[in-house]
């Protein structure tokens, strides 16, 4: 599983990706600039002092729209790609793969949220929690890791840094799940601990 996250050229329609991200569960990442595609046009002054990518340095540093595309189909294809807006992050990365000339659905995101549930769910079965405890266990941990991040630091807005806060809420999600297993009165550790 990878956590990817775009940055934009704005929000509106004809918006475009700028600058993709994705960080694998085990942390290895990449991280590129985009080039605009010819017909790419639309800019958003107030997108840019977000992600404070000015469209000059895209076209100077940033990679070739297809190139990137290519790239993102050979290293991500047949991983569960994961985001914490797939409606936008999907609409760019259609937008990126047409572009290209590649099959918009060669890639598709799932909501962040859906890997957070999965694992702790995987998590408490393997630690022996009964099935009917499993789904109030597992809101109950995805409750406090929503409040934790709603707390805590803001995304940031580049793709890197906002595809690694996707990754580690995700690994906290997994490390409270398996604190909650010897609270949970299932009778053995988590999946590293004594059977």
């Amino acid at each position: 599983m990878a956590f990817l996250d775009f940055e934009a050229s704005s929000l509106g329609k004809s918006s475009y990706p700028i600058e993709v991200a994705w960080v694998f569960a085990t942390g290895e990442a990449e991280s590129f600039l985009i080039r605009p595609a010819p017909g790419w046009t639309d800019w958003a002054a107030e997108a840019e002092a977000v992600h404070g990518l000015p469209r000059q340095r895209l076209v100077q540093e940033g990679k070739a729209h297809d190139w990137v595309a290519l790239h993102m189909l050979t290293v991500l294809r047949g991983v569960e790609l994961y985001a914490s807006a797939p409606s936008w992050d999907g609409q760019w990365l259609s937008r990126l793969l047409r572009a290209s000339g590649l099959p918009r659905h060669a890639l598709r995101l799932r909501d962040t949220e859906e890997a957070q549930r999965r694992s702790v769910l995987e998590i408490l079965a393997a630690g022996g929690v009964s099935p009917d405890r499993r789904g109030g266990l597992a809101s109950r941990v995805l409750a406090a890791i929503d409040a934790e991040s709603a707390a805590g630091a803001a995304p940031v807005h580049r793709a890197l840094a906002d595809a690694q806060r996707e990754r580690q809420l995700w690994q906290a999600a997994c490390a409270r799940a398996e604190a909650e297993i010897p609270r949970a009165g299932a009778g053995r550790g988590g999946r590293d601990g004594p059977a």
